[in-house]
């Protein structure tokens, strides 16, 4: 029986900041300016099932994969910046890549972020867009003088105002 019958899943989407002057963030996963990902997936899903995953039983890394490969994620990110250059320098959050992006809205720099790794063993990092700003967080486990457990949110960079971002 299926989960989610209908669901629609779409490459990207884009937040409006109606307070900001109609702002615009673009939002996607970051597997479109990865060739393997984005046009060869069928043959990538394949092999991924197929022919990595026993050979990961094994140890052997997947070499094509941004995460793992220095080289991969140099060309992902080049193409994303690309990209954002090409549409002036619209505000844009990744992820695939696995290197966490957070610019200084001082910097002339691109606005390109990316969460990281997105999940770790005993954590998770995200972009978290609340009240106007923007900011990079991390969700981990931690222990109370008490010995219990709780779920503590870390601001890693940021918080700073979307508004600042300027096009």
């Amino acid at each position: 029986m299926p989960l989610f019958p209908n669901i629609k899943f779409h490459e990207a989407i884009v937040l409006q900041n109606i307070e900001n002057n109609n702002q615009e963030l673009f939002l996607t996963h970051g597997h479109q300016a990865d060739f393997m990902n984005y046009v060869g997936w069928k043959i990538n899903r394949f092999l991924v099932r197929i022919l990595w995953k026993p050979l990961q039983v094994w140890g052997i890394k997947d070499p094509t994969s941004p995460a793992k490969n220095y080289i991969e994620l140099i060309k992902v990110e080049r193409r994303i910046k690309k990209w954002i250059a090409s549409n002036s320098n619209k505000i844009t959050i990744t992820g695939h890549t696995h290197r966490p992006r957070f610019p200084s809205p001082s910097e002339n720099a691109l606005h390109y972020f990316n969460d990281g790794s997105c999940v770790h063993p005993r954590s998770i990092t995200g972009i978290e867009i609340a009240e106007g700003t923007i900011a990079l967080i991390k969700w981990f486990i931690d222990t109370k003088e008490d010995g219990t457990l709780q779920i503590v949110k870390e601001v890693l960079e940021g918080p700073c105002r979307l508004e600042d971002y300027k096009n």
